[in-house]
């Protein structure tokens, strides 16, 4: 077998030399990726381990090039801190890992024993890779924890599929983000992602969001409405706390899923949709088929390929990181410079269990800086550090809730107006004069806020 290390470094290339060392293998060198294409065309290498930061032509480029001389080699790409962008798009164009430097000492040896066994086992598959367009402006998920990047890796295996893809991890750790950048890596990146959290609509209105309805097919339809399935079409649908969806939703959702077909609510015609389905849930989903609060058959149909997202107490080593950056995107935003944290504000921050995961770390990092008392928050500056945390009361937690389940791309004061609005509805058994009585708001104003979700 023929390992070849390529990077600049040439203490590395010694450091790695002697590491790998094996009596049967044979380790090459380059300290340049031109010469290391030259070296592939003149003998078969079984296993490359490169830079991403290297000349003339980077690690992203030289892992096409690999593919393309020869596309059975597997690739080991290594970086100090490879940014997600570049461990989803090594992972779609054929990287069998990406390793970060400080992290070698621990990794290199088994994953490279791995990749050689790999490549003994399957040497006569040729492996084919996409080119993918240069990362601009994606999605941007902070995390250098091997856990997360694992995360990454997955993400960069199963966007290119159509497959129905379920994100699992508690509440707040990031699994909407994920979503998107299953989207946004995907065929699927020019047309729309739309997301529905399906824990936080009525039930006898959830239906209508999601398939629609005809003008008059029930008290309130005013116009003829299309549903998420239709706006979705040719893009994907984000069904965020999946496990909340009530089983008479269920039951239509498993049709879409096995025929591509539904009905909008008060139609018999048959629309047909091509929507890539993302769903996510905070709620163990086995535990909830054997309670029989979710449908077995549709777990299978949504658990083709699960993801689960580690929480923020499993990945410390992503604290500061999220911390600084939670930090100085919220100075910038409210026109403070200069801010930093302390090393025993750090210490402490990663010291916390963090229930809320990264959520609560990004409200924690807001309430410090609207609190701070000079450019450099100490540990006493740290919410969650100054005194024990105090249960919230009833309403203070209902605020809470309500203020995490408003989506983001909507103003929260319209939102909240027209959950209201379509709550007093359902109360009043969806008598309008009722509710315009209950709101103490005009009939008019009551339809306009009805009519922009129904």
């Amino acid at each position: 077998m023929t390992l070849l290390l390529v990077d600049s470094d040439m203490d590395f290339l010694e450091w790695a030399t002697k590491y790998l060392a094996a009596n049967d293998l044979r380790i090459l060198r380059c300290d340049n990726t031109q010469n290391a294409i030259k070296a592939m065309e003149k003998t078969t290498v079984h296993v490359v381990v490169s830079a991403l930061d290297i000349q003339p032509f980077d690690g992203m480029e030289f892992l096409r090039k690999v593919m393309q001389v020869s596309p059975e080699t597997l690739v080991i790409l290594t970086a100090g801190f490879p940014t997600t962008g570049q461990i989803i798009e090594a992972t779609q164009q054929g990287a069998h890992d990406v390793l970060r430097k400080e992290s070698l000492v621990f990794e290199l040896r088994p994953v490279v024993e791995s990749a050689l066994q790999t490549s003994d086992d399957r040497r006569s598959v040729h492996r084919s890779s996409t080119e993918l367009p240069k990362q601009d402006g994606r999605i941007k998920i902070i995390g250098i924890s091997r856990a997360l990047q694992e995360v990454f890796k997955l993400v960069g295996r199963v966007a290119r599929s159509d497959a129905p893809i379920l994100i699992a991890g508690e509440s707040g750790t990031g699994k909407e983000l994920i979503a998107k950048a299953i989207h946004e890596y995907s065929p699927r990146k020019l047309k729309e992602m739309i997301t529905i959290n399906c824990g936080a609509i009525p039930e006898n209105l959830l239906e209508s969001e999601l398939f629609g309805h005809e003008k008059g097919s029930f008290t309130g339809a005013i116009a003829k409405r299309e549903g998420r399935f239709e706006q979705a079409d040719g893009g994907t649908l984000f069904l965020d706390e999946i496990g909340d969806m009530p089983i008479s939703i269920q039951v239509k959702l498993l049709r879409v899923l096995q025929d591509g077909t539904f009905s909008r609510v008060g139609s018999n015609e048959t629309i047909s949709t091509d929507v890539r389905i993302v769903a996510a849930t905070h709620k163990n989903l086995t535990e909830e088929v054997s309670a029989g609060r979710f449908r077995e058959d549709l777990y299978y149909r949504l658990n083709v390929v699960e993801i689960k997202i580690p929480a923020l107490r499993e990945r410390t080593e992503d604290i500061p990181l999220l911390a600084e950056f939670f930090l100085q995107r919220i100075a910038k935003r409210n026109g403070m410079s200069g801010i930093s944290l302390s090393d025993d504000a750090v210490t402490i921050l990663k010291a916390h269990h963090w229930p809320g995961n990264v959520r609560e770390l990004e409200n924690t990092m807001a309430r410090a800086c609207a609190l701070a008392a000079s450019n450099v928050l100490l540990g006493a500056d740290i919410p969650l550090a100054s005194a024990p945390r105090v249960a919230a009361s009833p309403i203070d937690q209902a605020f809470d809730l309500l203020v995490e389940k408003a989506p983001a791309d909507l103003n929260i004061m319209d939102w909240v107006k027209m959950e209201l609005a379509k709550r007093m509805l359902i109360q009043d058994g969806c008598d309008l004069k009722e509710t315009s009585k209950t709101l103490k708001i005009p009939m008019a104003d009551l339809r306009k806020i009805l009519a922009e979700t129904l």
